[in-house]
């Protein structure tokens, strides 16, 4: 079975300086990633292959496969889900939450631009129950707090059954609850086996989910590790990606590094 993403040396240049790779990589059916790297370390612009954004500058890239640059993307984008902070916005603050959800079929970021059923919005609201959300459609998006908002736009990407999901830093700037929150509700999808696959980009080991399978760590635009997270996540990895001396726990399937203080010569 083909892989669901599938880069082969690719590279991004942007004025003469590469920012990503060369860089391999492969997602198959039923795998949970984590992309872990410091900032401006090339996720992002990772994610931006993967989720068709933006073509790269070198090698080739198969996503549900078809390949970039010989397929029409705008039919492709439609089965991939794809959220991130700076989602919340371009969203008006007087919609309510079931709107924001049921736009996500279309991809669109207002409810007039499109006709929308009686069972698109029972979806809708079946989705913001399944991130923790249950009686908050009539609620504006301006009265959700920041974690319920990311919760609002993870019920969104997942509108229109979308076979690979991309989500890019959704925990940026959470307190302690919305961030468990939100993380409890990637646990929820994972469960549910659709979609078929996630990306979820961090730059903290507590963000990942339990239900996280596999790890791929980037520093200065490259892949240094990739496989599954029990195998690759490691205190030495994460010294070396964030340039600190680190210890890593690991309890009931999360994460936690913390700075090793260095300890002077003797004498």
């Amino acid at each position: 079975m083909e892989p669901l993403v599938d880069l082969r040396s690719v590279a991004v240049v942007r004025d003469g300086h590469k920012i990503l790779g060369p860089l391999s990589w492969r997602i198959e059916d039923g795998e949970h990633w984590a992309v872990l790297g410091p900032n401006g370390s090339g996720k992002s612009t990772l994610l931006g292959l993967v989720s068709l954004g933006q073509h790269p500058s070198e090698g080739t890239v198969r996503v549900l496969g078809h390949e970039l640059g010989k397929v029409d993307i705008r039919e492709l984008r439609a089965r991939i889900g794809v959220s991130s902070a700076s989602l919340v916005d371009q969203l008006r603050g007087r919609l309510q939450a079931s709107e924001i959800v049921a736009c996500g079929r279309y991809g669109a970021l207002e409810p007039w631009w499109h006709h929308y059923t009686d069972d698109d919005h029972r979806r809708a609201a079946g989705l913001l129950a399944q991130v923790g959300l249950d009686g908050f459609g009539d609620r504006t998006f301006a009265t959700l707090s920041s974690g319920e908002r990311q919760r609002t736009l993870l019920a969104r990407t997942l509108m229109a059954d979308p076979d690979l999901l991309v989500l890019d830093e959704p925990t940026a700037g959470l307190d302690l609850g919305g961030r468990e929150a939100l993380v409890a509700a990637l646990d929820g999808v994972a469960a549910a086996r659709r979609p078929a696959a996630t990306v979820f980009v961090t730059h903290h080991v507590e963000d990942i989910p339990a239900s996280t399978t596999h790890l791929l760590a980037i520093g200065d635009g490259r892949a240094l590790a990739a496989g599954p997270i029990g195998d690759v996540l490691t205190a030495d990895l994460l010294s070396d990606l964030f340039e600190v001396p680190v210890s890593l726990e690991r309890r009931r399937g999360r994460w936690s590094a913390r700075a090793q203080p260095e300890v002077p010569p003797a004498g």
